[in-house]
């Protein structure tokens, strides 16, 4: 089988599962545009803030997949179960401790310098979405095992019943159907604590009852936890937890200083990124699937293939980047009318699609080099690499050339193309040097 072939087995059920992520935040930002812009702007606040913690806190459960695809390509199947459980009692921590630090920002989040009108939203909403943050952490820590063993179809499958269930109960708890209340907002919020709960609940049972999983389940319930295992989780999870923490703090950041400029271009934004998270979430499906590709050669001390798997992934990445941009450019006036019939929301969103467009090669250069890095567990340096190119540079170019140079929305959104190219050299630069031979 070639190397096309084997990350296209493992990478299209991982992209699946993301397609269905995409679809929950199609639906989730389709139904709450619907029901008011103001609703729009409240969740594009909310969930810039909560995405942080989410993806940082799958940050510390991403290092979890070069051990588990090491240990897989060895047939260490004791030594996966062991992984499993320390991962959980690690990840189940910081999840802990995210969810403390929320509720410190929750104190003090009439100081972000958001609309007035928006805080009675945005209040209960986060509240609810917070919480949700534990299940979604336990929900990707089982993903990471099942991913690692090149098992994806079993998290593609729970994701689709998840999401299905989520867009249910966005239609039931927004709109006030079927004899519910209308909660508008907080309703969308319900649903996806809802779904998380469910998801979490019937993946755990899976792994722990299918006979697919017998060896690794039985593994599980003998490891004991062991600091030894956790301390070598957490020297890997942390510099990744790191690196995607900061990556997506500059979108946060973007969030809020879009937010000073109002209401309208906080919806624009909301729809931009919605959009753009359709080629990341392709694009990350992928790429974890070179990470797992990567790791496993690793564990068998075969650099060449290691190489060949990066090569190719990012090709294959490039190829996704481009067909993407045609596809929402062609159609960008029908997608954006799916959210919104205002027209100072939509010339905004539209101002900032091409921004998203020339961002897609640095996106996708970070995101095949840092997962590759990833695989062969070289990840402290990205630390730095991340913080220069997004703390050093992005984020204050974005301030720089949204407010200072008078770009506005735009302005803040082009300290996306130069932080993520340059990170992605960054990365690209690291690998060739660790891989050399």
């Amino acid at each position: 089988m070639g190397k096309t072939a084997e990350i296209l087995k493992i990478g299209l059920p991982i992209m699946l599962g993301q397609a269905c992520v995409v679809i929950l935040s199609f639906a989730d930002n389709i139904m709450i545009g619907w029901y008011g812009v103001n609703d729009l702007a409240a969740s594009s606040f909310v969930n810039g803030l909560i995405n942080l913690f989410i993806i940082t806190e799958m940050g510390f459960a991403n290092g979890m997949t070069p051990v588990v695809g090491s240990q897989f390509g060895v047939g260490d199947r004791a030594g996966i179960g062991r992984t499993l459980k320390n991962s959980i009692v690690l990840n189940g921590a910081i999840a802990m401790a995210g969810l403390l630090i929320m509720a410190v920002i929750y104190a003090c989040i009439d100081r972000f310098g958001q609309e007035e009108q928006l805080l009675p939203l945005i209040r209960p909403y986060y509240i609810v979405v917070a919480i949700s943050t534990l299940f979604a952490m336990g929900f990707n820590t089982l993903k990471q095992f099942t991913d690692g063993t090149c098992q994806p179809v079993v998290s593609m499958t729970v994701l689709i019943g998840g999401n299905i269930l989520n867009i249910i109960g966005n239609w039931v708890l927004i709109y006030g159907k079927a004899g519910f209340p209308e909660l508008g907002l907080l309703g969308a919020g319900i649903s996806t604590l809802a779904s998380r709960i469910i998801m979490f609940t019937v993946f755990l049972l899976y792994i722990m009852h299918s006979s697919r999983f017998r060896e690794y389940a039985s593994a599980f319930k003998a490891a004991k936890v062991s600091r030894t295992n956790i301390r070598r989780l957490f020297n890997l999870g942390f510099p990744l937890a790191l690196q995607t923490g900061m990556e997506t703090s500059t979108f946060t950041a973007s969030a809020i200083m879009v937010g000073w400029t109002g209401a309208t271009a906080l919806a624009a934004h909301q729809i931009a990124l919605t959009i753009s998270q359709i080629c990341f979430l392709l694009m990350l499906g992928l790429t974890s699937a070179v990470s797992i590709l990567v790791s496993n050669a690793y564990g068998r001390q075969d650099m060449t293939a290691v190489r060949q798997y990066a090569a190719k992934g990012y090709l294959m990445t490039l190829g996704i980047s481009a067909l993407f941009c045609t596809v929402i450019f062609i159609f960008r006036y029908g997608i954006i009318g799916l959210f919104t019939d205002s027209a100072e929301v939509t010339a905004v969103a539209l101002s900032l699609l091409f921004v998203l467009f020339s961002y897609q090669f640095g996106d996708g250069l970070q995101l095949c080099f840092s997962n590759a890095l990833r695989g062969i567990q070289d990840v402290k340096p990205i630390m730095l690499m991340a913080f220069i190119s997004y703390y050093v540079i992005a984020i204050p170019a974005s301030y720089l050339l949204g407010f200072k140079a008078g770009l506005g929305p735009v302005g803040v959104w082009l300290g996306f193309p130069i932080g993520l190219t340059i990170a992605g050299i960054f990365y690209w630069l690291r690998f060739r040097s660790r891989t050399a031979g």
